[in-house]
């Protein structure tokens, strides 16, 4: 029954968790090699005496973490890696916890 629905429809929404196709990851990928492209010709022909334009960072695909939840995620990190740090130093040196 399932076989018949289509690829794109809510339930491969629901078991895929984005609406991305195939043809949108080619889309994805032909802009990031674009920008490469873009920017390796800028590099090649600007004046020598200037720096060259950094490399891009490639799109947002599905998976990948958002901005916000980067940051989120980096400050729970740098929390819990302080927390074991001090539970660690109490530990070992009593006077200090």
């Amino acid at each position: 029954m399932v076989e018949g629905l289509p690829p794109n429809g809510a339930a491969a929404r629901a078991i895929n968790g984005h609406a991305w196709q195939a043809e949108t990851y080619a889309a994805a990928d032909t802009r990031d090699l674009l920008s490469l492209l873009f920017t390796a010709f800028v590099n090649a022909n600007r004046d020598p005496k200037k720096r060259p334009m950094p490399w891009p960072e490639p799109g947002w695909r599905p998976g990948d973490p958002l901005p916000d939840e980067s940051a989120a995620t980096a400050e729970r990190d740098r929390a819990a890696a302080r927390a074991a740090y001090e539970h660690i130093t109490s530990q070992v040196l009593p006077e200090e916890g």
